[in-house]
């Protein structure tokens, strides 16, 4: 098995080191006022409530518009299932959203890579839709917005796989009324996002927005992006101590 993540990983969501804060007050000094308080803002909407797996993306333009979707929406992770396909950012078409946006990648050639998304998932108490048009299916409308919820969507050609329908803990789709199946990938996202959104600010759930230790390690992620050869100065600060 192989899980990959562009987070930070040793010390997730634990309290930063006070030499850890010294550094990220050195390095908001090379980042304008400006960017400060828009990340600031950035951050007091950002949600690990809901969150959007892809699976075999074939396309990496559709899975890159699912990142920009899921950044606009203020959802802080992306997890993705690779089995044949392998998922590469395209930067044009994210235009910078995976610099702000948690990428964790799962392939396991000798298991399950949805077993290994879906359990991760699981033990941080998210309910896990895959979205299908298939008669056992919930729409959109029936939905709920009071529990932790993952949104699986499949690839272009054949959607969610058998697997994912199996091992999800439903079907739930958009009600269509054309001649077509189903919406492009990055549409389909942003409806089922804006309506999850609207229902859980109805619901004024408490612990919807991430913590404060959660905004510490996304602020020692996000300078770091931001700071030009941010590596060089970090070098520097910690020899220095």
């Amino acid at each position: 098995m192989m899980t990959r993540s562009n987070s930070a990983s040793s010390n997730d969501l634990k309290k930063m080191d006070q030499q850890e804060k010294e550094f990220l007050k050195y390095l908001s000094g090379y980042i304008t006022a400006h960017k400060l308080e828009m990340m600031e803002q950035v951050m007091a909407s950002r949600t690990r409530y809901f969150t959007v797996i892809l699976e075999d993306i074939y396309k990496p333009h559709n899975a890159s518009a699912v990142l920009r979707t899921a950044d606009c929406f203020g959802i802080q992770d992306v997890h993705i299932i690779e089995k044949i396909n392998q998922y590469k950012i395209n930067p044009y078409v994210t235009r910078g959203a995976a610099q702000w946006v948690d990428i964790h990648k799962y392939y396991n050639p000798n298991g399950s890579a949805v077993d290994d998304c879906f359990e991760n998932l699981r033990k941080e108490g998210y309910q896990i839709f895959a979205t299908s048009p298939r008669a056992d299916s919930i729409s959109i409308d029936q939905l709920n917005a009071n529990q932790k919820t993952a949104l699986v969507f499949g690839n272009e050609h054949e959607g969610v796989s058998e697997e994912v329908i199996a091992k999800a803990d439903g079907l739930v789709h958009i009600p269509m009324f054309g001649f077509t199946e189903s919406f492009n990938i990055s549409v389909s996202a942003s409806i089922f996002l804006f309506d999850l959104q609207r229902k859980a600010m109805a619901l004024n759930i408490p612990d919807f927005y991430i913590t404060e230790a959660e905004k510490e390690i996304l602020r020692s992620k996000w300078y770091r992006e931001i700071v030009k050869n941010s590596e060089i100065h970090e070098k520097k600060f910690f020899d220095s101590k």
